[in-house]
């Protein structure tokens, strides 16, 4: 890689240097005696790594070199900076800029969007968000704090685009880097809103154009979650269009699928066939088998790929170290019952005809769309986000079939009741995936690793509500449970799929890989000790074993804990053209 001039100026001044006896070469940080792992999968090294401003500057032997801020990293393994595939941050970054949650796991990038990004928004888009805010926060003085508004302020979003928001969180202060791809569904809400119908010809150009303006913003693509109200009501065509437009920038298809349960070879079909004709790269989200009936067929998804990744196609995975998935009540439901959104769907379940045909369809097996609770079961979800305090306060850490037994009603009625009362999706966690399946996806080549959750702080407001574990636990999970303790892959592999791989599947150039002139995105830890312990029952607690983690540079965590450097900045898709997006 060509270096930058200054990095390229300090490299000839430190050889220089060493030939003539001069005065030693400063840094601004040196990292003294770690185990590099580079990124490239290749076998470790012991050496010295060199920042500078925010870049890697040097790598190797630097004793004859000297900085105010020597780190002795001995024993320590010092890696690029993980890169979190499916992050939903984009409320809890703005809660709190620290990311104390995955900056405690190595995490230095975050990238969201599926199916929902937070842009382009339309006026109604924008009214929603608010809402939502308003209804999630104790009192509109604290959300405005929060939002870091003025005591006087309107309650209003401050951006519009999907760059826009992304910049807003950097001037606000963050602490990790952030990308987004761009919302299949945040599309089609902004042209369509939430029915059930295909776009008009009108309203799928705009959609396409608005695609073009997010990847010039800097989008990866597009991304989608097909599962769910109102993404389901896209076909296969729009779909295509939507990612053709994305492809004239490189850009990413990235998906949770139609299916992850009964139609799951199918919907890896339908990811195929978009990958194919609109020409981009695709990638599936989570990827996984849902429901023991559908363990087995792994093996058939995994051949697929594979067969596809021989002819050509660019075909990626991701997934996160755990058995149990996390959404709402919402996956419980058919379809049809939400369209409209929220409100027109609890008004629907209030009237007794539609809750005796929801029940029937809920309780029935079927391939017409995805049923996570009818694969979990109903002692298999675990109720752990409620908005209303009372019902918080009640059933948090239970399972539905609890619940059910507890009120004396069926299990679908009662998750429709928890619908309507609590005045969300309710979220839950649902048990779904083997463990044998799991080990078996962590070794495959291509696949890298996404949360798919917030990054959290074991404080207020984050502890109000109950979550998953992976929201604290999982890269630390894979390095401590899956290298160490069961050595899946290597240490050095396992970097690899959570830095280079990912970065690469992204179009990063710069970031991934310790090299120097990259960004001074590191990690540095303890393989000996580095672990998760949030659990189902407690999630909030924060992993261990990370000692240091540095963002462009900035040193956010020292010896283990956070420092309140906010270094983070936007990283943006092969699209990106500075002059276009910001409207020169």
């Amino acid at each position: 890689m060509k270096l930058r001039p200054a990095v390229a100026l300090l490299t000839l001044v430190l050889l220089v240097g060493a030939c003539t006896g001069s005065a030693a070469v400063r840094y601004d940080t040196i990292l003294r005696g770690g185990t590099v792992y580079d990124g490239n999968g290749g076998e470790p090294f012991v050496a010295d790594v060199a920042i500078e401003d925010d870049r890697i500057a040097m790598i190797g032997d630097l004793s004859a070199a000297v900085s105010d801020n020597e780190v002795d990293v001995a024993g320590l393994a010092v890696s690029p900076g993980f890169i979190n595939m499916l992050s939903w941050a984009v409320d809890s970054l703005v809660m709190d800029g620290r990311s104390q949650g995955d900056i405690r796991q190595g995490v230095t990038l975050e990238v969201f969007g599926e199916g929902v990004s937070y842009g382009p928004l339309s006026d109604a888009q924008k009214e929603a968000l608010v809402a939502s805010w308003i209804a999630s926060s104790d009192s509109e003085d604290e959300l405005r704090t929060r939002l870091g508004f003025a005591a006087d302020a309107p309650l209003e979003v401050p951006w519009t685009t999907l760059g826009q928001y992304l910049e807003f969180l950097v001037d606000k202060g963050i602490s990790p880097n952030v990308a987004s791809f761009v919302g299949a569904t945040t599309l089609r809400v902004h042209q369509i809103g939430y029915e059930d119908r295909p776009p008009t010809d009108v309203e799928l150009a705009t959609m396409q154009e608005l695609v073009r303006e997010a990847m010039l913003e800097g989008a990866m693509g597009i991304g989608s979650s097909l599962i769910y109200a109102p993404a389901f009501y896209a076909s296969t065509e729009e779909l295509i269009a939507l990612n053709s437009a994305a492809s004239e920038y490189g850009g990413l298809y990235i998906s949770h699928m139609r299916s992850e349960g009964n139609r799951l070879l199918e919907a890896v079909d339908e990811l195929l066939t978009i990958a194919r004709t609109a020409d981009v790269a695709a990638e599936i989200y989570h990827l996984k088998a849902g429901g023991q009936e559908n363990w087995s067929k792994m093996d058939e998804v995994i051949a697929k790929v594979e067969a596809a990744r021989g002819e050509g196609l660019a075909i990626t995975a991701d997934m996160y170290t755990y058995t149990a998935g996390s959404t709402g009540l919402d996956a419980a439901m058919p379809p049809w019952v939400q369209e409209g959104g929220y409100a027109a769907w609890a008004e629907r379940l209030r009237d007794p005809a539609t809750r005796a045909q929801v029940k029937t369809e809920m309780t029935t097996p079927t391939n017409d769309w995805e049923n996570l609770m009818m694969a979990a079961g109903p002692e298999g979800t675990l109720l752990v986000g409620f908005q209303n305090e009372e019902l918080r306060a009640q059933y948090t850490g239970k399972t539905l079939a609890e619940v059910a037994e507890a009120r004396g009603t069926h299990y679908a009625e009662t998750a429709m009741d928890l619908v309507v009362e609590d005045g969300t999706r309710v979220q839950v966690v649902y048990f779904l995936m083997s463990e044998e399946n799991v080990e078996k996806q962590i070794a495959l080549p291509w696949l890298s690793f996404g949360s798919d959750a917030g990054s959290l702080a074991t404080t207020v407001p984050f502890t109000l509500t109950s979550t998953h574990p992976r929201a604290y636990g999982n890269f630390a999970r894979l390095l401590g449970r899956y290298v160490r303790d069961r050595e899946v892959i290597t240490l050095q592999e396992a970097i690899r799929k959570l830095a280079a791989l990912p970065a690469d599947n992204l179009g990063i150039t710069d970031r991934g890989r310790l090299v120097p002139g990259h960004y001074a995105d590191i990690a540095v830890f303890d393989p000996a000790t580095i672990s998760d312990h949030a659990t189902y029952e407690t999630p909030h607690q924060y992993s261990t074993g990370m000692v240091h983690v540095f963002v462009n540079g900035g040193h956010v965590l020292r010896d283990g804990e956070h420092t309140g450097a906010l270094p983070g900045q936007v990283v943006r898709g092969p699209g990106w053209n500075g002059a276009r997006a910001s409207g020169q």
